[in-house]
């Protein structure tokens, strides 16, 4: 199948049609390379979406309370829903074989912090030590807040990358003081964050601690639980949608508020979230493989039509390989061989084309939700598979239809064109 003899014909027989060649392999070459680019911007996009998840735990559940907007058992709208320490631990008591990491929070916005002349106003949040695995936060130096702060409610803070920058430049954060609303703080411990700058302009003290000083009492502003995950995705959502609804139940009818009321009780899930965005992703890869399988289609029809005009050109050639003895299979092999190296000849210029195009700008897309477009190794075997594939199929029809070909047949053919060439 490949000798050198073979070879020399299917060059021939290109030259022979050099324009239905040149306009065949550049339908195939824009076939593969829209399919690579797209591919590799769908790439992007899952990158872009899992970045944004990656900020905080996958598998969080985040409750908050507003106003009341409706009447309910005789208590007027408007009224605020204030979380307390004692929802918080019934969750805990409750949901306790499902609960992964937990915490309450007490914040304040614009909180001032100083540190030997150097000012800046950051949230101060108070929680509890699962806090850092719940925000996906990573410790740079020192600790988090551990049991004992929380026991002995111990004025210690815990800053991330940013404040360190802003208030102490190139020193070293860890046992300086801070002052916190004009309070003193011992800084034990520097957090990065998936979130970046924004997400590491938060200064961390323990709950108990940030109760007192904010004069809070028992009043915490949130609550915040990850579930635990297991082996199966969809039992894993259907878990954590139990758990939202359970907690958005337990707070109505604890705090008196209307079923149906939607604005005094905020769960959010990011589990069901990302279910819902994976499915989307998955859509959006598949919408993309079929335009670009579409186009490669439009590309292997091209060559199909190619190799169709290449066979009834060579009909005579082809009786006479037959009348020699040449069997069916070698004549199938010579018109497929042909079909494939046209489609993947063009089809390897745009895949090479392709892959370097995404080489070329990955480093300059980075937006929210399309990060560093790329084809990994796998999605271009596969799309090396459907080269392949597509020039055997545009050479099959045409080979088959040369393999059934009868000698007497191409003799008549070529008796009749010498009768008309000597006419002329």
């Amino acid at each position: 199948m490949f000798r050198i003899e073979s070879w020399q014909e299917i060059f021939e027989t290109m030259g022979k049609n050099k324009l239905q060649t040149a306009l065949t392999m550049i339908s195939v070459f824009f076939g593969i390379f829209i399919l690579v680019i797209l591919v590799g911007f769908s790439s992007g996009i899952e990158k872009g979406v899992k970045s944004q998840f990656e900020e905080d735990a996958t598998n969080r559940i985040a409750i908050r309370t507003g106003r009341t907007t409706k009447e309910y058992k005789g208590l007027n709208p408007g009224r605020r829903i204030q979380l307390r320490n004692k929802d918080y631990e019934g969750f805990n008591e409750k949901y306790k074989e499902n609960i992964e990491y937990k915490t309450s929070v007490f914040s304040t916005w614009g909180g001032q912090v100083v540190y030997k002349g150097e000012i800046g106003n950051y949230r101060i949040e108070g929680a509890y030590p699962d806090q850092q695995f719940i925000e996906n936060q990573r410790i740079v130096s020192g600790r988090f807040i551990n049991n004992n702060d929380i026991n002995e409610t111990k004025k210690v803070a815990i800053i991330g990358n940013q404040i360190k920058e802003d208030l102490f430049k190139k020193k070293n954060p860890i046992g300086a003081y801070i002052e916190i609303l004009g309070i003193n703080f011992q800084v034990v411990g520097v957090y990065s964050d998936p979130g970046g700058k924004r997400e590491e302009s938060r200064v961390f003290i323990p709950l108990t601690t940030a109760q007192q000083v904010f004069n809070a009492g028992d009043k915490v502003r949130s609550l915040a639980y990850t579930v635990k995950m297991s082996d199966n995705f969809d039992k894993a959502v259907a878990l954590s949608l139990a758990m939202s609804e359970g907690f958005e139940n337990d707070i109505k009818t604890n705090h008196s508020i209307s079923p149906d009321d939607r604005s005094a009780v905020r769960v959010n899930n990011t589990l069901e979230e990302a279910k819902k965005i994976y499915g989307l992703i998955a859509t959006i890869s598949y919408i993309f493989w079929f335009v670009g399988i579409g186009t490669i289609i439009a590309g292997v029809v091209g060559v199909s039509n190619i190799m169709i005009i290449v066979v009834k050109e060579r009909t005579k050639e082809i009786g006479i390989r037959k009348a020699l003895g040449a069997l069916p299979n070698s004549i199938i092999a010579m018109i497929l061989q042909e079909a494939i190296f046209i489609t993947a000849f063009a089809g390897f210029l745009g895949l090479f084309a392709g892959v370097a195009l995404l080489e070329l700008i990955s480093p300059i897309v980075d937006s929210d939700f399309i990060k560093a477009p790329q084809v990994d190794f796998k999605t271009a075997m596969i799309t090396v598979i459907i080269l392949i594939i597509a020039g055997a199929l545009a050479g099959f029809v045409p080979a088959r239809r040369a393999a059934h070909i009868r000698p007497i047949e191409a003799l008549r053919v070529c008796l009749l064109y010498t009768s008309d060439a000597a006419d002329e």
